[in-house]
């Protein structure tokens, strides 16, 4: 799939939102039929084609869901410092630096640290 050129990709976006079928889109573009639905899927969630280069280094340690749950703990209890809420908390298993950097993204600063 990684293959595909951009102008591949709308046409099989394009065959889809017409209502054409996932066996009847790929037989006419020339196209596996697994490629389709991922394609498709791609463009629905991230409104975007795929780009033939992936992602590269490390996967970050929070993700959003865990990123949202942090503001939500730090903002729910105002004097929990940033870098200590990591050890209250199971669910942030990771370095305080990286709390840290997280709230500082999300513009919460820590009255402990020198930031």
């Amino acid at each position: 799939m990684g293959d595909l050129s951009s102008f591949s990709v709308g046409q099989i976006v394009g065959a889809r939102l017409a209502g054409t079928s996932i066996t009847k889109t790929a037989i006419l573009l020339g196209v596996s039929r697994a490629a389709v639905p991922k394609v498709v899927t791609t463009y629905t969630y991230h409104r975007k084609a795929l780009s033939a280069q992936r992602q590269i280094g490390r996967k970050p340690k929070l993700n959003e869901r865990r990123r949202r749950t942090l503001k939500r703990i730090v903002s729910k209890n105002d004097r929990t410092a940033g870098p200590k809420s990591d050890k209250q908390n199971s669910i942030f298993i990771c370095f305080h630096k990286t709390v840290e950097r997280e709230l500082h993204k999300s513009s919460i600063h820590c009255r402990d640290c020198n930031c």
